[in-house]
C-alpha cells in the first residue's frame, strides 16, 4: 500500500508541476505522514478536491465577469447618447425614428363642383347649399368681367352665400360653402361643360405647390343638371365608391 500510495503521489506531484503556470502552487506532504497522520490525510484531499474544482470555476467566473462588463458597457452607452440627446448635445438616432411607425394620415375625399356664372343663380344657390354639407367647394374657370374686375366676381359670390337672399349689405349671414377660381382643375380633369363634379383629395381652396402627396389621380368626371346626391352617386357607379363615400355619409346625415 505505502508503495502504490507513493506512486501515485509522485504521479499527483508531476500533473501539478506540469500546470504549475495555470494555477497555483500546493506542497504536498509524503505519503508516509498521510498514512500516520489522519487530519493531515483529510487536509490535503480536502486541498486537492479544491484546486480541482477551483480550477472550473475561475473560468466560469471569467467568462461571466466578461459578459457582465460587456452589457455594462452597452447600457452606459445607451444611457449617455439618450441623455445627450434630450439635452440637445448629441442629434436623434434617425434610424431608430425611422422604425416606429407612423400613423397613416387619411386622405379626405371631397367634391368638387364646376359651374359658371352663366347658370342660374337659384341653381348655383341649391349646389352652394348641399356642397357646406359635405365640405366640397364651386369651381369656376375665371371671373366674370375678367381677371383685373373683382368687383363682379364678389357681387355673384355674395348671391350664392347668403343665406336669405333678400339681405344685402356686409352683415349677412353667410354659407361656409367655399367659391375657387381654377382653369387648372378644369385642364386636369377635362371639363368641356358644365355643371359637372369630379371628387378631389384634400382642400380644393390651397394652393397647389401646398398640397403636397394630397395630389392624386383624377377621379371619373359626371355631368348633368342633377342634384349633388345624385352627382356622388354616379361617381360612386363609374368607379370612385371609396372616393365619395365620406361625402355621401356627410350628406345624409343632415
Amino acid at each position: 500500500m505505502a508503495a502504490e500510495g507513493q506512486a501515485e503521489m509522485d504521479a499527483l506531484r508531476q500533473a501539478m508541476a506540469q500546470n504549475k503556470g495555470s494555477a497555483p502552487a500546493m506542497t504536498l506532504p509524503a505519503f508516509e505522514t498521510l498514512m500516520v497522520d489522519g487530519a493531515t490525510q483529510r487536509k490535503a484531499w480536502s486541498a486537492m478536491h479544491a484546486q480541482a474544482a477551483n480550477s472550473g470555476m475561475k473560468r466560469r467566473a471569467n467568462a461571466a465577469m466578461a459578459v457582465g462588463k460587456a452589457g455594462l458597457a452597452a447600457q452606459q452607452e445607451t444611457m449617455s447618447a439618450r441623455v445627450g440627446q434630450a439635452l440637445g448635445l448629441t442629434q436623434p438616432d434617425i434610424v431608430s425614428l425611422a422604425r416606429v411607425a407612423a400613423p397613416q394620415a387619411h386622405v379626405r375625399w371631397v367634391p368638387l363642383l364646376f359651374v359658371s356664372s352663366s347658370m342660374p343663380i337659384d341653381e348655383l344657390r341649391t349646389y352652394a347649399a348641399a356642397l357646406e354639407k359635405t365640405g366640397g367647394a364651386l369651381a369656376f374657370r375665371g371671373m366674370p368681367g375678367g381677371l383685373h374686375r373683382v368687383a363682379p366676381m364678389a357681387k355673384l359670390s355674395a348671391e350664392i352665400l347668403r343665406l336669405d337672399p333678400g339681405c344685402e349689405g356686409p352683415a349677412c349671414a353667410m354659407r361656409g360653402t367655399s367659391i375657387v377660381i381654377d382653369p387648372i382643375a378644369f385642364r386636369q380633369h377635362g371639363i368641356s361643360r358644365v355643371p359637372a363634379m369630379a371628387m378631389v383629395a384634400g382642400d380644393p381652396t390651397q394652393a397647389y405647390c401646398e398640397r403636397g402627396d394630397t395630389l392624386t389621380a383624377p377621379t371619373p368626371v359626371v355631368y348633368g343638371d342633377a342634384a349633388l346626391s345624385g352627382l356622388l352617386e354616379e361617381a360612386g357607379r363609374l368607379g370612385a365608391r371609396e372616393e365619395v363615400r365620406d361625402a355621401e355619409a356627410r350628406l345624409g346625415a343632415r
